[in-house]
């Protein structure tokens, strides 16, 4: 065995054995969201905040920087994949080695202190709450942006954790663009009938629903072998390897969309991290692109899939297994219609296709004038309140209902938000592309099949990792970089049809 060769397998073994503690940390986090037992929240901060200092100080330490300058410095021995490994994990390194582990601890400590408290304030219904903590959350992230350098907005420093080079300017230009282009189709649609969707908020059992979005998984590939489904206060997604993926969802007896458009939405998610390449566990390449790349596999499954009439006639039979007792007086044709009913609304993830981008915009705006210091935490539900008239023209009622319902700021993920839309334009792009590249793609859907849209996402999303950034990663894709134009016409056509 050679000396490069040698080396390159002691880089593998120190990023497994990071990889091992982050994901640890990732269990107990989980866990604090599934199952921990109320007494547990004691110690679980001090334990996630050990293991993450643990794993910060590993990563950083003068050896790692020692090691990765040796072996890129010899990388023409290297193939490319390996190459691209260390590139990607020395811009890693330089972007921790400015966050001092004390700093790592504070900030988990935080989190975890903030999680607990937005629990309580969800269950009382009182933003007061969660407030100080919160505050100190957003001090933190204050400090991280001002370590980490930006050129032009602080704000800048942590979008770029979500997807590498996304900045304020960028994003501005988009929503300004997507308002422009949003507005007509909206319009469109006011002046038309409303469409009648009573029937999905009638009473529908919690165990059945929970059956029903089991067997849901079951036809759209989800690996139970290699993951599982629990419920949580926020549906979301985690994994611990590529075998080991964990998706949540919520029940809401009285709305057969809540639990629905969760499963299907988390397990766009889920199926993403299923297909990352197992044998680059610990490595970029086993770690997806990008959270707007991710958001775009979410997005794609649950709404141009799974709120598709095709997909709906494919697996009318599953309704219908489930409740016929509640929806037998209901055609395919009017379910596709409830389901794509556009009105303003108070919940984020519940939205329509069309209006689900002001709910965004709304959360990119706070979370810019947070981090710029314009704006403290206490101040939320004001504002909160009035972008929702401004934006939505709804008034929201409480808290719950409003600057509540998302659980991203309790775990300090500020700079997350704007990749849900900019992964709907992503989903758009490839769903198009998708449908170009097999013309039976619907045919398929409509027998409900998903094969071949799963088939596209392994060839064409899935097995690259980090390899590529976003932009790279569509244009190899699709041809051509990040297009919104796509996402418009799929929006046009959508709503034309069903707003006749």
């Amino acid at each position: 065995m050679n000396a490069n060769h040698t080396k390159y397998s002691e880089y593998e073994l120190l990023m497994k054995r990071l990889a091992d503690l982050k994901y640890a940390g990732a269990v107990l986090q989980w866990d604090q969201e599934t199952y921990l037992p109320a007494k547990g929240n004691e110690h679980r901060g001090q334990q996630l905040a050990t293991l993450s200092e643990m794993a910060h100080e590993l990563f950083t330490s003068e050896k790692t920087g020692d090691l990765l300058n040796i072996l890129l410095h010899q990388q023409n021995h290297l193939h490319a994949a390996q190459r691209r490994n260390l590139e990607l994990t020395l811009e890693d390194y330089d972007r921790n080695k400015k966050l001092p582990s004390a700093f790592v601890r504070a900030q988990t400590e935080a989190v975890h202190e903030s999680f607990h408290a937005w629990i309580k304030a969800r269950k009382e219904n009182d933003f007061t709450h969660f407030s100080a903590p919160l505050q100190k959350v957003i001090e933190l992230k204050r400090q991280e942006a001002s370590l980490q350098g930006f050129e032009q907005h602080p704000y800048d420093a942590l979008m770029n954790e979500y997807d590498r080079g996304l900045t304020v300017a960028f994003t501005d230009q988009l929503f300004a663009s997507l308002r422009h282009s949003l507005s007509p189709i909206l319009e469109h649609v006011r002046s038309k009938p409303q469409i009648e969707n009573h029937f999905l908020h009638q009473h529908f059992n919690k165990d059945k629903q929970w059956a029903f979005g089991m067997e849901l998984l079951n036809r759209l590939h989800f690996d139970f072998e290699a993951g599982r489904q629990d419920v949580s206060e926020h549906p979301f997604t985690t994994n611990f390897s590529a075998k080991d993926v964990r998706i949540t969802t919520r029940i809401d007896e009285n709305d057969f969309g809540n639990m629905t458009w969760s499963c299907i939405h988390e397990c766009g998610h889920g199926l993403y991290e299923q297909g990352l390449p197992n044998e680059q566990y610990g490595l970029p390449l086993g770690e997806y692109c990008s959270l707007s790349i991710h958001e775009s596999q979410s997005r794609l499954w649950e709404n141009c899939i799974g709120r598709s009439l095709d997909f709906w006639k494919g697996n009318w039979d599953l309704v219908m297994k489930y409740f016929s007792e509640e929806l037998d007086q209901v055609s395919v044709e009017q379910f596709y219609k409830g389901i794509n009913r556009v009105t303003p609304s108070l919940i984020r993830t519940e939205a329509d296709e069309l209006t689900y981008h002001f709910h965004v915009m709304i959360r990119y705006e706070i979370e810019k004038n947070l981090i710029e210091g314009n704006l403290q935490a206490k101040d939320i539900p004001a504002v909160w309140n009035e972008l929702y008239e401004n934006y939505l023209g709804i008034k929201v009622p409480d808290d719950k209902n409003g600057c509540l319902q998302d659980v991203h700021w309790s775990h300090g993920s500020f700079g997350y938000f704007a990749t849900y839309s900019i992964g709907s334009l992503y989903a758009a792009q490839f769903w198009k592309t998708m449908g170009n590249d097999h013309p039976a793609l619907r045919h398929d859907i409509q027998r409900g099949s998903t094969h071949l849209a799963h088939q596209w996402l392994q060839k064409h999303i899935y097995p690259y990792g980090r390899y590529y950034n976003s932009a790279s990663l569509c244009k190899k894709a699709t041809g051509e970089i990040l297009n919104p134009d796509y996402f418009i016409a799929y929006a046009k056509q959508k709503f034309s049809d069903i707003y006749a």
